[in-house]
């Protein structure tokens, strides 16, 4: 009881107050088979040398990315991270910052989140941008919300290519809103008809480019189409240093753009902390979600920065705030913003092309092994595989030789009978003596 300090009629006190009969009824929204049935298989009690111990034999049957070959992204992707940058934003006054209550004090976090919004505005190929989401999907889902106010309708179409995870946000956002959403089959071959599914009642249109099975798609079309019809085209990427060799989203019509920066200045992290993206144009600069800073100068004609507009509940009234977005991810827009300052629009340039390049080869060595077929014509650093047994199953026998080969799309969509199926990244990172591995050791696998 040292660390559960409430005894059972402090607990009857509060559902009292509450007016729920017991704690259960405070779960009833979420859906039976989401909810554990049972305490997880653990000891229920151990002292701190043994908790050590237990958890540091859990922790080694992981395989670390950094320990063998890695090919795995869908989303999360592995690249170098210059030492600069983690050694810079472990500088205290970095560190210790959360978000600037008192903004105008807070010079130095408000010029970085200045510097990154121009950087994510260039990227992009968009007028404006904020200071960050929390991540690319709730970015997404953040982004339809805005469509719908500045459109005022309530349908979004969804593409058969964006990131199921992306999509199920979008959708979970959507039904707590009685929002219509139209999601398309999945689309391997990126040859969906986004276009018919256009009308007069569509809010936005989401289109992931290139997509989560990494096809590289002209967006101009779908926007022209979209605006045709008063609707808005959300452009989403969840591989930012794409944006180094791929047309920008902004000049293939894009009216929002929504992404996951985590590949830059970033490491894995085991899922996040990470950074979402998020541009517009200027006209629907104050239907944006989140905050944005600005420049200025001060009385005595010095530049300065400031919060320009922070649109959220806990600084306007609830009813004119665009989101509930907490807060910007401030630390993440520290090191993507060190890392691309590092990289500037040459060093960019040349990741992407490093990166491509590297894919290409790993594309065409896989395409001589017997049992696999790659089903993309064009992509940038990810591509997917049709193997001749299911890929989840490969996966496992690949791991156990120490490759560790990609992300089965069984895992991302469980139910569209896809299983054969294989998402495979190749980044700057990898060797050829990487590339040699995955290929003997998947050759070996499908035999």
């Amino acid at each position: 009881m040292r660390y559960l300090p409430l005894t059972d009629t402090d607990r009857e006190d509060m559902l009292a107050r509450v007016g729920v009969p017991d704690i259960d009824t405070l779960f009833s929204d979420v859906p039976a088979g989401k909810l554990l049935k049972a305490p997880l298989d653990l000891p229920r009690a151990k002292g701190e040398l043994e908790v050590e111990r237990i958890m540091g034999r859990m922790a080694a049957q992981n395989i670390a990315a950094s320990s063998v070959p890695f090919f795995v992204g869908a989303g999360a992707y592995k690249h170098h991270v210059p030492a600069t940058v983690d050694h810079l934003i472990q500088r205290s006054e970095f560190l210790t910052s959360y978000t600037p209550y008192q903004p105008e004090i807070a010079q130095g976090t408000l010029q970085y989140l200045f510097e990154f919004q121009t950087q994510i505005a260039a990227l992009t190929g968009m007028e404006v941008a904020n200071a960050s989401m929390y991540d690319g999907s709730t970015g997404t889902g953040e982004a339809v919300l805005m469509a719908h106010r500045v459109t005022r309708r309530r349908k979004a179409v969804l593409s058969g290519g964006l990131h199921p995870h992306y999509a199920d946000v979008v959708r979970t956002l959507s039904e707590m809103a009685n929002d219509t959403v139209v999601t398309l089959d999945p689309d391997v071959a990126a040859n969906e008809d986004i276009l018919s599914q256009i009308d007069d009642e569509t809010s936005c249109v989401v289109v992931q480019n290139p997509d989560v099975f990494g096809n590289l798609r002209d967006l101009s079309p779908i926007a022209a189409k979209a605006q045709a019809h008063g609707a808005l085209l959300i452009a989403v990427f969840t591989e930012v240093v794409s944006l180094g060799a791929v047309v920008p989203p902004g000049a293939m019509g894009a009216d929002i753009v929504v992404g996951e920066g985590q590949s830059i200045g970033n490491a894995l992290n085991f899922g996040g902390p990470y950074v979402g993206l998020f541009a517009a144009k200027t006209k629907y600069l104050r239907q944006m979600p989140g905050r944005l800073c600005g420049e200025t100068v001060d009385a005595d004609g010095q530049r300065g920065f400031v919060l320009t507009l922070s649109t959220r509940e806990q600084h306007i009234r609830r009813d004119k705030a665009t989101s509930n977005i907490c807060t910007n991810s401030g630390l993440c827009v520290l090191a993507f913003t060190i890392h691309m300052t590092l990289l500037g629009q040459a060093g960019l340039a040349r990741l992407a092309e490093v990166n491509h390049a590297n894919a290409v080869k790993l594309a065409d060595l896989l395409a001589g092994v017997k049992g696999v077929s790659v089903l993309n014509e064009s992509f940038f650093n990810e591509f997917t595989l049709k193997l001749s047994k299911p890929a989840a199953q490969v996966v496992e026998a690949l791991a156990d030789k120490g490759v560790l080969g990609g992300v089965p799309v069984s895992r991302l969509l469980p139910n569209a009978g896809l299983d054969d199926l294989l998402i495979v990244a190749n980044t700057e990172i990898n060797t050829d003596e990487d590339r040699a591995a995955f290929v003997k050791s998947l050759g070996e696998v499908l035999a």
